[in-house]
């Protein structure tokens, strides 16, 4: 092909790409890759039958800012991503400190009326946990094994199922927030009521510290981030009880997109849990100080990621 019918076919396509590269111009990443390659190919057909032409330079040239800009592109992604990790979900965090530590009250207090109630009224664990869960796992403590609950089934398939079920928990908290916060609380209220009972049956038998030595293990996580989601909730409903100055519209819509950036960061915690649960948790016989090890490692993450660095970033950098 003579090099003029070579420009004549393309020309107009390397004028949409030239101008695809202009600095002022957003374009789609995939469309950006594809222009990148038409130009390697067109850049290669040149080299081979025009190399010392002037089309061989300028498809040279575009090929290179094509790649700087993808270059570039990809750059900024990846700081946006950063950015959203270390300062926006912290910030997020800190602007509904409140409303996380109503959440932990909640829970705790309900945790505390399931475990005396529980210590006063022997038939309020079977109404909580249910016969066939209760019977089950007082054969497991006579057996010498209190935990063995968590021994069965496949590991990957516990994990997967445990990490689904935690995950749905966690986004009903959130979504319950809806029903002005009387949801949530009513999520937080009754899992805390059930972990309360749950901890008597084992005083009961006086095999709570071996008991909790596995429970902990995913437990320290799992109960955590469910906390974390009951206080996005809460949020959620404090923001269409008190919008304060703004339209109760208004102060949803904003509570919700920082509310939301919380909650996505109990998924990798979630998926954490699910998987010691699944991996680890059934094994807790092994050695009691790699359990402890564990439960405390989970809990400094906890305490890292969900009030250490939000503290010590809002003092930095004067949020309110």
């Amino acid at each position: 092909m003579r090099e003029a019918s070579f420009v004549e076919r393309n020309k107009e396509k390397w004028t949409l790409i030239e101008n695809n590269l202009s600095i002022n111009i957003q374009v789609d990443p995939d469309e950006l890759a594809s222009n990148y390659i038409e130009l390697t190919n067109d850049l290669a057909y040149a080299q081979t039958f025009y190399p010392n032409s002037k089309v061989r330079n300028y498809l040279n040239e575009l090929a290179v800012t094509a790649h700087q800009k993808i270059y570039k592109d990809r750059k900024a992604s990846n700081s946006k991503f950063k950015s959203f990790i270390n300062e926006e979900i912290p910030q997020a965090i800190w602007s509904i400190r409140r409303q996380l530590f109503y959440s932990l009250l909640i829970f705790v207090l309900a945790s505390a009326i399931g475990f005396l109630s529980a210590m006063y009224d022997i038939d309020f664990i079977r109404l909580i946990l249910g016969d066939f869960y209760v019977d089950s796992t007082i054969e497991s403590i006579k057996a010498g094994d209190p935990a063995a609950v968590y021994g069965k089934g496949s590991n990957f398939g516990s994990a997967i199922w445990i990490t689904i079920n935690n995950v749905r928990v966690a986004f009903m908290a959130f979504a319950f927030g809806l029903f002005l916060s009387i949801g949530t609380g009513y999520i937080l209220f009754s899992n805390g009521i059930m972990l309360g009972a749950f901890h008597q049956m084992f005083f009961q038998y006086g095999v709570m510290g071996k008991a909790m030595s596995a429970i902990w293990i995913h437990g320290t996580i799992e109960i955590s981030v469910i906390i974390v989601a009951g206080g996005c909730g809460l949020a959620i409903g404090n923001s269409i009880l008190f919008p304060k100055s703004y339209t109760r519209m208004a102060s949803f819509v904003q509570t919700a997109k920082t509310a939301m950036k919380v909650l996505v960061s109990t998924v990798p915690f979630f998926i954490v849990a699910g998987t010691l649960e699944g991996f680890v948790t059934r094994y807790y016989n092994v050695s009691v100080w790699l359990s402890l090890f564990i439960i405390l490692l989970s809990l400094l993450a906890i305490l890292f990621f969900y009030v250490i660095n939000p503290y010590r970033l809002a003092k930095r950098f004067q949020w309110k």
